[in-house]
Order: structure tokens, then C-alpha cells, then sequence
């Protein structure tokens, strides 16, 4: 394998998988955490994190692949595009409650490429069919040698935190407390 020489921290993972973490070793260094299925940097380059995994996913959009890096960002998702997202690529993940968004693959590149067009599909600028003929469009370019800016690097600037949605509260401390109740009334039999 070309580039820096192989991290020991998964010289004994699978080919497929290593390949993938081993650019990001090239990239960003070392990881920040190890341990026996993943690896972790925390703040490299434009992402909040980078997570390599042992265990690839058989990927088939574009065109069949495996994902096992995953790039995150700091993102508050707009609730009402949520199903445009996953229409449009089922590895760009929305956590809302940590107000993050991730996109996995085998690479960085891929990974901007994935992010950018969910952005834009946040922000209206492209439906998800639209930014999947994109996709596909800028992944052959790529291997065409052809210019690739949606795959250079993130074309918006996320919140550098404050993305955080925990969502609204539904049931009070009083109801709460009478749920409490009536389950041990239940399992008293009473």
C-alpha cells in the first residue's frame, strides 16, 4: 500500500476495510481512539469526527461499493427533508437528537460528496432525484479524471456546535410520578 506505512492500529483488519481507514491514516495521522472494531479521530480537517470501521456495508448507490468510514458533521437537519435524505442516499445518517449529520463510505471524497448534495437537498436547492443523478454523474467524472468540486471539500461551513435538537416534552414530572405508581400498584396485584 502506498503512502505512509500501515498504521498498526489495523494491520490485522480486513483488506477492504483496512484500505479504506489506511487513507485516512495518510490524511490525518493516527487515530484518536482505538479499540477492537473502530477507530476514531476527533476534529480532523473540516469534520467533528472520522469513524473507520472494521465491518464494511455492502453499498450498491451508485454503483456497487463498500462503506466503512464515516465523516460527521455538526448539522441541524430541517425535519421536513428528512425523507429526502434517505430517499437519497441510505448512507448519509441524520441524528437529530445530537444534531449530527454523517455520510459513510470508502472515502473522504465520497463522503464530501454525499454531504454536499445533502445540504443542498436541506436547503432546496436540489430534490433528491436531482442530487442522486449528481452523485452518480461526479462519481464517474471522478474515475473519468474529470474536475469533481462536489468531492474537493465541504461546499458550506457547518455550525461549529449548537445543533443539538433535544425535542419537546410530553409528559410532566406529575405524570411521571402517577405512572410510577400505578406500575407498582399493577405489580402488586392491586
Amino acid at each position: 500500500m502506498e503512502g505512509k506505512p500501515l498504521s498498526p492500529a489495523i494491520a490485522d483488519w480486513p483488506k477492504d476495510a483496512r484500505e479504506a481507514a489506511q487513507l485516512v491514516v495518510d490524511q490525518y495521522g493516527e487515530p484518536d481512539e482505538v479499540n477492537d472494531s473502530q477507530v476514531t479521530w476527533h476534529k480532523p480537517g473540516p469534520w467533528k469526527r472520522i469513524v473507520a470501521s472494521r465491518q464494511v456495508h455492502e453499498h450498491n448507490f451508485p454503483a456497487p461499493h463498500l462503506d466503512s468510514v464515516e465523516s460527521v458533521i455538526d448539522y441541524r437537519f430541517p425535519i421536513d427533508k428528512a425523507r429526502d435524505v434517505c430517499a437519497f442516499d441510505g448512507s448519509v445518517v441524520i441524528n437529530r437528537t445530537e444534531g449530527e449529520v454523517s455520510a459513510r463510505c470508502h472515502d473522504e471524497q465520497a463522503n464530501f460528496l454525499a454531504l454536499n448534495l445533502m445540504h443542498d437537498i436541506a436547503t432546496g436547492a436540489r430534490t433528491t432525484e436531482q442530487a442522486r443523478q449528481y452523485y452518480a454523474k461526479e462519481f464517474a467524472d471522478y474515475r473519468r479524471k474529470k474536475p469533481t468540486p462536489y468531492m474537493e471539500k465541504l461546499r458550506f461551513s457547518p455550525p461549529g456546535g449548537h445543533t443539538a435538537d433535544p425535542d419537546t416534552r410530553l409528559l410532566s414530572d406529575k405524570e411521571l410520578e402517577e405512572a410510577v405508581e400505578q406500575g407498582e400498584r399493577d405489580a402488586q396485584g392491586g
